[in-house]
């Protein structure tokens, strides 16, 4: 295993674009072994949902004291909340594990710290609800790519 392909991995885990959904396929491509590539990509990405949360709190305290951005801020919250609350209070945590599971673009641990940091959910247990979404996506993206790799070489052979 070398050290760039890992490099590469990690960094693709980060990056919102691709998440684990880029780097796992990515990391089995070039010959990392299936466990290496999931607990990489998968320990890496699980780091989103904090970092988000961090990032998001820090800059929302900085921007809250310009007015513009509080009456916008304020007024997407608002309409964000009103069309959703239903599903939260129906679907609570257990929808943001599910959410951030799905692996399609926009439904990852980014969108779903997001989601979760607007909506005031609980830290700790958005935390664990990302977690377990990652991990749960993490597991259907191995075995899509080991399965997509094995059907490939057996029809290129």
């Amino acid at each position: 295993m070398q050290l760039q392909t890992v490099l590469y991995s990690i960094l693709l885990s980060l990056l919102p674009i691709s998440e684990l959904r880029g780097a796992i396929p990515y990391a089995l491509s070039q010959g990392m072994p299936i466990v290496s590539a999931y607990l990489i990509c998968v320990g890496t990405n699980i780091l989103v949902g904090p970092l988000v949360f961090l990032f998001l709190s820090t800059l929302h305290r900085i921007l809250y004291f310009l007015h513009f951005y509080r009456i916008v801020f304020d007024k997407i919250v608002k309409r964000s909340r009103k069309r959703i609350e239903e599903k939260i209070d129906r679907f609570g945590y257990w929808g943001l594990v599910i959410f951030v599971a799905i692996p399609l673009p926009i439904t990852g641990a980014y969108t779903g710290a997001l989601g979760a940091w607007v909506l005031a959910m609980k830290k700790r247990k958005s935390f664990a609800a990302i977690a377990a979404g990652v991990i749960i996506a993490g597991f259907i993206v191995t075995l899509v790519s080991v399965l997509g790799i094995k059907a490939l070489n057996i029809f290129l052979k």
